[in-house]
């Protein structure tokens, strides 16, 4: 049989046959690769199963799966808050616990490297999330606690009651500035009658300073009406000693204040365990 020539000079039936062989090869192969992947995909399936199985295992270190007579709860209500541990009330109020973790064995560890509950509650939410089983949720959690806690103190000072009370302006002070990594100026404005009218931070500064400006305090007093005032700064150092540019401040607001009949109470530097009254001093 007469080949036939393609323009090229090639043979027709040669080119064919490549073509078809061609075909028949890659249609082997493309069957051969679904196969290999429909059978690797079977068995990454039934790892992936057997993994998410494990996953889903309840985990044995929660509290529900504790006696019942020594869960937070229940001992709560049947013998009262005063009898559960600092911890223990703590996860009561967060509910849930970290990995591998339970929620009293979380707040022990916590309260552990932190010092104390008033350093806990009053740290700052970037500092709570640095710690293990500390995310956003349990930070704004603690936080929220912190803040009803110092609240709680302000109602008696918005009230008035203990207004003249050095202690209870001096912990409300503590809860509010004195755990703050840098340090901050703050005023109480209050009225004719010493009540409060507003607590405001004035000033942001650095961890050894802030920057206070006199006639901001001034303006803010009068926008309020105030007709005294105590100024507040904390000490991130820990040591609540005035310093004499803390002496030097309080007489220029003093004098300054003076002008408006607004009067300076007092100046409290502030840290988180305890706190100095330049009044008590006799620096005011």
């Amino acid at each position: 049989m007469k080949h036939l020539k393609d323009e090229n000079n090639r043979c027709v039936a040669d080119t064919v046959t490549h073509k078809n062989s061609c075909k028949s090869t890659c249609k082997n192969s493309h069957k051969s690769t679904v196969e290999s992947t429909l059978q690797t995909t079977e068995k990454t399936t039934g790892k992936t199963s057997a993994k998410t199985k494990v996953n889903i295992e309840p985990c044995k270190d929660v509290i529900s799966r504790w006696q019942e007579d020594e869960r937070p709860r229940e001992r709560l209500l049947r013998h009262g808050p005063e009898n559960l541990s600092t911890a223990e009330l703590l996860a009561l109020c967060l509910v849930s616990g970290s990995k591998g973790e339970d929620a009293v064995r979380m707040l022990r560890r916590l309260l552990e490297e932190f010092g104390g509950v008033g350093t806990l509650l009053g740290a700052p939410i970037s500092a709570l999330t640095k710690f293990r089983g500390v995310g956003l949720a349990k930070a704004a959690q603690i936080k929220a606690i912190h803040e009803l806690m110092a609240r709680d103190v302000e109602v008696d000072l918005a009230k008035g009651q203990r207004f003249n009370d050095q202690q209870s302006v001096s912990r409300y002070l503590r809860k509010r500035i004195g755990h703050s990594p840098r340090e901050v100026f703050a005023c109480l404005y209050l009225n004719s009658k010493h009540e409060l009218l507003a607590f405001e931070i004035m000033f942001n500064g650095s961890i050894d300073r802030a920057h206070v400006h006199p006639r901001e305090v001034l303006r803010r007093g009068i926008e309020l009406n105030a007709a005294a005032i105590i100024l507040a700064h904390n000490h991130p150092s820990g040591v609540a000693e005035p310093s004499q540019a803390d002496i030097f401040l309080t007489k220029e607001l003093t004098n300054l204040l003076k002008q408006v009949d607004i009067r300076v109470l007092d100046h409290f530097v502030v840290c988180a365990r305890n706190t100095v009254s330049l009044a008590a001093r006799g620096l005011i």
